[in-house]
């Protein structure tokens, strides 16, 4: 069921209101009264205070998390940022009464002031618009069901978009079309866990549809292409298998990861020609770069693709991939919001964090991660570049617990990119 704008908060200066409920009991009165949950959790911070490591290449590397708590910079495929890349989302967990226990907290780099956007659901289909101006995620309402809410990253302003037609277990972060109009999740599709489909929401018509189904779509990655409107990569884990009950037995089988291209509303499937037979399996990170049509990815780094042959790729629907950059065994990757550059770990202790042009392949080391890397999510780098360029923003567990760091980039090590 449909239920458009229900929930929607006055427009906001985010340093006005900073400033203004920092010093008001009148405005925390206003805020209530309007069922806001945002509040003010950390005041300026000097750089002192939140410095890590101050670099040889000219690098300095901040804590932009505030607390020890299970947190993250949500994840590397799209930069969790503001169009002008000052305030980042993040998120963390909190203990609080109710089913909505996700904070996303909004930090403008810098200042390191930090307020709470939302309590949500989980990090299960949250998305960003491909310009920064919206930050969309899942909270249960009062009577139970599930909406998808779309915050303004300018003015503050939240939104209720839609309602779910029924409860769904989801298996992804969300996506959202360029101009706005479709909305895309993965999901499961039945009790047994052996199907699973991908959720399309018409936000402009108020309704809901599956799009695609499949025994091996388990994590699919929805990605719309940020050119193209009806255009949605999708992560096919070949042999990957949950027991009946829910619980995951193997993330991929011998095939090994690939790739397509999902059509909207239509769903038509166009192949990449990724993974078994034409490349290693892939790894599962991927991203489109830009508005150009094409995909990075990484594969696996052996044989053909073995790191100094390199396992970083492009590739575009009809066309062979074809090496972007090597020297390094990337892993998870992220592509900067204009398309010009590629950010990805190097998976093997210290976990160096990779910065390089997606036209000439060159990269440069920013910093190390750090820490330990586990099974958990908290632990992977996952890091991704702002759209100003002058932040790789990254997770690391250096101290014992997970952390967001932020990476400044000076302009001397950009410039080793274009010579």
């Amino acid at each position: 069921m449909h239920r458009p704008h229900l929930r929607s908060s006055t427009a906001w200066s985010r340093r006005r209101w900073l400033q203004w409920a920092c010093t008001s009991a009148t405005a925390v009165a206003t805020a209530a009264a309007l069922g806001l949950r945002r509040r003010v959790l950390a005041g300026v911070e000097s750089e002192a205070d939140r410095l890590v490591e101050r670099l040889a290449n000219g690098v300095e590397v901040y804590r932009v998390s505030s607390q020890r708590v299970p947190q993250s910079n949500i994840y590397c495929e799209k930069a969790y940022c503001s169009a002008d890349g000052r305030n980042l989302v993040y998120q963390r967990r909190v203990d609080e009464p109710g089913p909505n226990r996700t904070e996303f907290v909004v930090v403008e780099l810098g200042s390191w002031r930090e307020e709470r956007l939302d309590l949500a659901r989980g990090i299960s289909g949250c998305a960003i618009a491909d310009d920064g101006s919206a930050f969309y995620y899942h909270k249960q309402a009062p009577d139970g069901t599930l909406a998808l809410l779309r915050a303004d990253l300018t003015t503050g302003q939240v939104v209720e978009l839609y309602r779910f037609a029924r409860a769904r277990r989801w298996t992804s972060l969300g996506t959202i079309s360029p101009t706005g109009r479709w909305y895309a999740v993965g999901a499961v599709g039945d009790r047994r866990w052996q199907r699973f489909d991908i959720v399309l929401v018409d936000l402009e018509r108020g309704t809901e549809q599956i799009v695609d189904s499949d025994p091996y779509i388990l994590n699919p990655h929805p990605q719309f292409d940020p050119g193209n409107d009806t255009r949605l990569l999708i992560q096919h884990n070949r042999g990957g298998r949950y027991s009946p009950d829910g619980k995951l037995q193997r993330l991929v089988g011998p095939e090994g990861a690939t790739l397509y291209v999902l059509s909207v509303p239509d769903g038509i499937r166009q192949p990449l020609q990724v993974g078994k037979p034409y490349t290693t399996p892939c790894t599962g990170h991927e991203a489109w770069i830009g508005t150009t049509g094409r995909i990075a990815l990484t594969v696996a780094a052996s044989g053909a693709f073995a790191p100094e042959r390199g396992n970083l790729l492009t590739v575009r629907p009809g066309e062979s991939a074809r090496v972007l950059a090597r020297g390094y065994r990337f892993n998870h990757l992220a592509i900067s919001r204009d398309g010009s550059l590629f950010v990805a770990d190097d998976w093997v202790a210290p976990y160096r964090i990779v910065l390089g042009s997606t036209e000439s392949g060159k990269t440069v080391d920013v910093c190390a991660a750090g820490g330990r890397v586990t099974r958990s999510q908290l632990t992977h780098p996952h890091a991704y570049v702002t759209p100003d360029h002058r932040w790789v923003v990254f997770n690391a567990d250096r101290d014992g617990c997970p952390h967001v760091y932020a990476a400044r980039v000076p302009d001397e090590l950009l410039k080793q990119l274009r010579v």
